[in-house]
């Protein structure tokens, strides 16, 4: 699978996400870069479709964390965009799904809370180049 690719449409997106998902085994921590409308939460999408999970995704803005049975592996979607302190989502135990081995957490807005995360995370970033084209690229940092 390539690290980069220019994407075009939603569904590219969740096509491309959903090919990365192959290599997913359980434990890994995705922290998901991008301005808001950059295509986050439909990397996540195709994430889930990836491991067999057909729930409806949703970007968990207000609830912080939706969690997604019935694949392969779990499914911890969070999203920090609310979140100022990084206690505050360490009092609500958020950071205790981090690295579980039978799932994967996908984290929006992970630099609101980057002294909880893991060492080593998978960074998505998804860049707009204009209204519709993303380039996404995907790095691993130990």
């Amino acid at each position: 699978m390539k690290p980069q690719v220019i994407t075009t449409t939603a569904q590219q997106t969740q096509d491309f996400a959903q090919q990365f998902s192959a290599t997913l085994i359980g434990g890994e921590t995705i922290l998901l870069n991008g301005d808001l409308g950059a295509g986050k939460t439909h990397f996540v999408k195709g994430v889930a479709k990836g491991l067999g999970i057909d729930d409806v995704i949703t970007s968990p803005t207000f609830a912080l964390h939706n969690q997604y049975n019935g694949g392969r592996l779990v499914l911890n979607h969070f999203d920090f965009y609310r979140i100022m302190d990084p206690e505050e989502a360490e009092m609500l135990g958020l950071n205790e799904f981090f690295g579980e081995k039978d799932s994967v957490s996908c984290i929006e807005w992970s630099e609101n809370i980057a002294e909880l995360l893991p060492r080593d995370c998978i960074v998505v970033t998804i860049e707009k180049l204009d209204e519709n084209s993303r380039q996404i690229t995907i790095q691993r940092y130990l």
